[in-house]
């Protein structure tokens, strides 16, 4: 897993609440079993038409959000079906935060398990947030954002925060305890 420290970037505003993962990435793409390849596949049945056509109405469409790292939305985000791959789109699409009023749990969990930063913060300055214009600057080691002159905090474990800023996945901080683990091994009966 990448590093995240701080991300600056335009906010891409999908000012819509209970964002469920079945939207997310639509079940007819959990075929693949790698984490890569599903950010094509992210919000597909809002980004596209039946036939496949891009509906210019919808926020990621718009070439103004194009290389945007930041995904502002409203309450409940991640929110239904307990599916990892909602994480992985997101990643793959290019955002590295995600901010709302609040997350579902497992969907929380999940981003942390894949680079992601959730943040929570209240409504009114998620609302706030979604229009501005300027780049948003996401700093993880002060727990800040700054955008338009303004500078706000977030809360964040410290646990988490280490995991994202050192980039560190379950595996990573498994074979942390190598050695332990391998003397542990050495000494148990079978």
């Amino acid at each position: 897993m990448e590093k995240l420290n701080t991300v600056s970037s335009i906010v891409t505003p999908l000012d819509r609440p209970n964002v469920d993962t079945d939207q997310i990435v639509p079940k007819q793409f959990l075929k693949l079993v790698q984490r890569t390849g599903f950010g094509e596949f992210l919000f597909y049945d809002w980004r596209f038409d039946q036939n496949g056509n891009q509906r210019k109405e919808f926020v990621l469409n718009d070439p103004k959000y194009s290389g945007s790292h930041i995904l502002i939305s409203g309450d409940n985000f991640g929110c239904g079906s307990s599916r990892e791959h909602a994480a992985w789109a997101i990643k793959d699409y290019g955002f590295d935060v995600v901010i709302a009023p609040s997350f579902a749990d497992i969907f929380y969990n999940n981003c942390f398990k894949n680079g992601i930063l959730p943040i929570s913060l209240a409504k009114d300055i998620v609302s706030e947030l979604m229009k501005t214009v300027s780049v948003v600057k996401v700093d993880l080691s002060s727990q800040t954002i700054q955008y338009d002159s303004k500078s706000i905090s977030f809360e964040i474990d410290q646990s988490r925060k280490k995991t994202l800023l050192e980039g560190l996945d379950d595996i990573a901080i498994t074979l942390m305890h190598e050695v332990k683990i391998s003397s542990f091994e050495k000494t148990r009966k079978i």
